[in-house]
């Protein structure tokens, strides 16, 4: 399951293969994963950005399995996950679902879906069904994907393997993002397979690990905030995420822009004139 080598053909199990794209990088881990499922009829998920390689090795692997490409799934339309559906359906003459991007920087705002998924959006055919949860946070038109058939979860960016997912106002919403976590709970779930990094067991412990991990840093905004009295974004970050190398703390500054927001709706930190405090 670990290859990550750009264009192979990795299968995960009867129903999933995988190729990674040749996107690796800070925010895209080892690339963005583009899961074939099926054999006969087959749905990509997240075909990944408007490269023609990635395209040519997903043609590649649809025909090394003997299927045709029927579906093309977007959990959402940053531009490492969506930008390559044009090009592939181009190709194939696929069904693109999903949500069209909303408006922000690092959005895919040429995404053209024909099908508008929303929470409860099935594709059933004769070898699966795949349903669609909306869980906005790291993005607004953020879905992920259910296999019913084993209980797989395709979860975008929802939820990484390896590192911890950017929250970037304005589109990036915290308080969403908690709450699609705890929307998880209710489904019947074996395991995630994120759209960066390896599947990931053991999916209640993720999420429950997921939740504890933002209310912690939630609980250490509250506390440097009513330490501190009064101070920018900046020097907050520094104080908040003195535990990451000052090199992600650009990175880290759009995530405590969201905690920030997420408490000021709820009366406990205020902003005034670019500064901020405790309520």
């Amino acid at each position: 399951m670990s290859d990550f080598t750009p264009g192979n053909l990795v299968t995960l199990s009867p129903l999933v293969h995988r190729v990674v794209a040749n996107n690796a990088g800070m925010m895209t881990g080892p690339g963005t994963n583009t899961y074939l499922i099926g054999t006969q009829q087959i749905a990509v998920i997240d075909p990944g950005p408007a490269n023609a390689e990635h395209i040519d090795a997903i043609l590649a692997g649809a025909e090394s399995i003997g299927g045709s490409i029927q579906w093309i799934l977007c959990t959402h339309t940053h531009i490492d996950h969506s930008p390559g559906a044009a090009l592939l359906k181009a190709k194939t003459n696929a069904i693109v679902c999903g949500l069209p991007a909303p408006e922000g920087i690092s959005q895919d705002t040429d995404f053209r879906p024909d099908q508008h998924w929303h929470d409860g959006s099935e594709l059933e055919c004769e070898e699966f069904c795949i349903s669609a949860i909306h869980t906005p946070g790291h993005a607004s038109n953020h879905l992920c994907f259910l296999l019913n058939n084993e209980e797989l979860l395709f979860t975008g960016d929802h939820l990484m393997n390896g590192s911890t997912v950017v929250i970037s106002p304005p589109d990036g919403n915290m308080q969403h993002y908690l709450q699609s976590l705890e929307k998880l709970k209710n489904y019947n779930i074996r395991n995630l397979a994120p759209a960066h990094g390896d599947i990931l067991p053991n999916p209640s412990e993720v999420i429950e690990g997921t939740i504890k991990h933002r209310l912690q840093r939630e609980q250490k905004v509250i506390e440097r905030l009513t330490q501190l009295k009064t101070c920018d974004i900046d020097t907050l970050t520094s104080s908040v995420y003195d535990d990451v190398p000052a090199f992600l703390h650009p990175i880290a500054k759009m995530s405590l822009l969201a905690h920030l927001e997420k408490l000021s709706t709820e009366n406990k930190a205020n902003q005034s004139q670019q500064q901020w405090s405790a309520c």
